[in-house]
């Protein structure tokens, strides 16, 4: 579980769109998190508010310098020693973060704006989005397009087979931001 993050009188409050690479049309969310969150938090609410599960390595290039969980990746400094407040006061508006080194979802995490906190609202929270998460270990951007033609084509030979590994009916357009902010609180134990 992530830290706890809430919301202190007077807390600045980062709005980030996050936005899938190599994915048509456009797979997004925009997160709401406080500016004294980490990287490594920010990892776990980009994994809740997109719908990923977590199970592989990730990292950060933030101003041209590799950030991540030093225990498992080698060459990248410290995510929990940054915080999106610093970062933004650094002048960097975007920054990348890869999720699943071999599936290699690449994102794009853009700094929007700085707001003051809303009293009784947690943080991060997630305010908007569009569209599904793609399935993990479905082969990156080009697996997942190939997964898409698949499944909407009811002649293809390989079409039960791709039904019956997705586990449930697959709505590629589907997002909601309740489902998205209950997996958050469950993520940063609030609610």
């Amino acid at each position: 579980m992530a830290r706890k993050s809430g919301t202190d009188a007077g807390s600045s409050i980062i709005s980030l769109k996050v936005a899938l690479r190599g994915t048509k049309p456009p797979i997004w969310r925009r997160l709401l998190a406080p500016a004294d969150m980490t990287p490594g938090d920010l990892h776990e609410a980009i994994q809740a508010a997109m719908g990923w599960e977590g199970g592989h390595l990730h990292a950060f290039d933030i101003g041209g310098r590799h950030y991540g969980d030093r225990a498992n990746v080698d060459d990248v400094a410290d995510e929990g020693r940054l915080t999106l407040g610093e970062v933004r006061r650094s002048g960097v508006a975007r920054f990348g973060y890869t999720y699943d080194f071999g599936d290699d979802w690449e994102h794009t995490v853009t700094i929007e704006k700085t707001l003051p906190a809303a009293q009784g609202t947690v943080y991060p929270t997630c305010v908007a989005g569009k569209r599904a998460c793609p399935p993990e270990d479905c082969g990156g951007p080009w697996g997942y397009q190939e997964l898409l033609d698949i499944i909407a084509d009811p002649a293809h030979p390989e079409r039960a087979e791709r039904l019956e590994w997705l586990g449930e009916e697959f709505d590629p357009e589907e997002f909601s931001v309740e489902v998205a902010n209950a997996t958050l609180a469950a993520r940063f134990g609030h609610g």
